[in-house]
């Protein structure tokens, strides 16, 4: 090769080079940041929605995967108590969040609430149950909720007995599931005459109906806070995802599967 082609590859190369570094610069942020598996530890009933929100995140910053691990929020802290590799912990109720917190396991300042939900009893659709005091009937043998020591949807359907003096004439009655998805089988396929659910879980069921709404002074309030977790491999991901939650495009989302917003 002669010397003044080798000047002239050598101008070439780092005219590419400066194009490159130029495009760059005009790419949207996302697009320009190394791959990350962001994983999510996230309360059952919000199994439909976050895979849909997830997905919806995705189409602008495909440098983005996640891995989700879904349960009872009180089995889900313990698994971040004990070490579990998470990013981002989503809980049914603040008492598992708070938990972590006063451990010092999730990261300052990046704890936001983004959700509320309701409480609703449920019956397979051949239930002649109309109300709440219709559970003493001992036509109702089995009623279904989470297990409390665990399960959020438990402890409000505990709650809201108590509130209306039903708790200890109803206690024989129960069985205990390992998350509200669980309950929401059970009354599917008549293993347990009635059940106690969030309503966004019964609105994705056609074998159940929905015979009466826990009113909101018998139980505390449903909150679902988001936290980024200490000692997550993405943290960063971990902290725009919940910026994403927060807002309009994430919240048309959570809307359209029956969840309302938490105010900021």
């Amino acid at each position: 090769m002669k010397p003044e082609s080798k000047v002239v590859f050598s101008h070439t190369r780092h005219s590419v080079l400066g194009f490159l570094i130029a495009l760059a610069a005009l790419l949207p942020a996302s697009s320009v940041w190394a791959q990350a598996t962001l994983t999510v530890s996230a309360a059952a009933s919000l199994k439909d929605v976050i895979v849909e929100a997830e997905n919806a995140y995705g189409q602008s910053h495909a440098n983005v995967n996640f891995a989700n691990n879904f349960g009872s929020s009180g089995t889900l802290a313990a698994q971040i108590d004990q070490g579990a590799p998470v990013d981002l912990f989503i809980s049914a109720a603040s008492k598992p969040m708070d938990d972590l917190e006063k451990k010092g396991l999730i990261v300052a300042g990046a704890r936001h609430n983004v959700l509320r939900n309701t409480l609703v009893l449920i019956v397979p659709l051949d239930s002649k149950l109309k109300d709440f005091q219709g559970l003493a009937d001992r036509s109702v043998r089995i009623l279904a909720l989470g297990d409390p020591a665990s399960v959020p949807a438990g402890q409000y359907g505990s709650q809201t007995l108590a509130a209306l003096h039903l708790l200890d004439t109803l206690k024989s009655k129960f069985v205990l599931a390992k998350d509200v998805r669980q309950v929401l089988t059970y009354v599917e396929t008549g293993n347990a005459d009635a059940g106690f659910v969030y309503a966004t879980d019964a609105a994705t069921s056609g074998k159940v109906r929905v015979v009466a709404v826990a009113p909101e002074w018998t139980h505390e309030a449903i909150v679902y806070p988001a936290a980024v977790i200490k000692g997550g491999h993405s943290e960063e991901a971990a902290r725009r995802f919940i910026e994403f939650c927060k807002s309009p495009e994430a919240h048309a989302i959570f809307m359209k599967h029956g969840f309302t917003i938490a105010a900021q």
